[in-house]
């Protein structure tokens, strides 16, 4: 990580070594403190995690496994994906009626310790009925689209991009119709970019095909 290294505005050129030498302690300090968040969760991280997803349980499920369509699994969600979620809600980049509140109070520890204790919980297969036709024509899609690129195979996905593998069919659909309309736009463009060329078969059949994996 590079840290910033700007001279004071106003200071001579006589200064501002002087200054700039003083600066590094401080600005070291707050690099290393960027850095040490970073570092894997300790077990005393997830419990306090566990304290405050208690209140995610009513829509996600306790262990993050959700009961209902319209909300996203989290369990052995990326926590990095999960953070970052959070951290848009909270700073209005992504908007829900639901999340952007839940999410507002929420401190920057909090948020990733809430993300690293569903991180370690195991997901459950989906209990969506998928139908075999429509799961092949959905991974036809997905190697047309090259999904894998970022998702990776079998879309456990990496660091900031989610894993997908076996979501929920509803709020696939949901979300890729909400790219597609630019509705949500908390993705650098890409997934926006990738859902104007899908049609409404597309997202279904891709949606059908998620859900079947595991």
């Amino acid at each position: 990580m590079r840290c910033p290294n700007k001279r004071s505005k106003g200071a001579s050129p006589q200064e501002a070594p002087g200054l700039q030498r003083a600066a590094l302690p401080a600005r070291a300090l707050a690099c290393l403190c960027a850095a040490l968040a970073w570092l894997p969760a300790t077990a005393q991280d997830i419990e306090a995690g566990r304290a405050k997803a208690q209140a995610c349980s009513a829509c996600h499920g306790a262990d993050g496994n959700s009961a209902s369509g319209n909300f996203p699994n989290l369990a052995g969600q990326n926590w990095r994906y999960l953070y970052l979620q959070l951290k848009d809600f909270k700073e209005g980049r992504r908007s829900d009626p639901v999340m952007s509140p839940m999410a507002a109070p929420l401190s920057r520890e909090e948020m990733i310790n809430v993300a690293n204790y569903f991180a370690t919980q195991a997901p459950r297969p989906s209990n969506f009925k998928t139908d075999e036709t429509k799961v092949k024509l959905g991974k036809a899609k997905a190697d047309e689209t090259l999904c894998a690129m970022c998702h990776l195979g079998g879309f456990a996905g990496q660091n900031e991009i989610p894993r997908v593998a076996g979501q929920q069919y509803d709020y696939v659909v949901k979300q890729l119709k909400d790219f597609k309309a630019r509705m949500r736009t908390n993705d650098a463009g890409n997934m926006t970019s990738v859902a104007q060329t899908l049609s409404d078969a597309d997202i279904e059949n891709l949606a059908h095909y998620i859900a079947s994996l595991r």
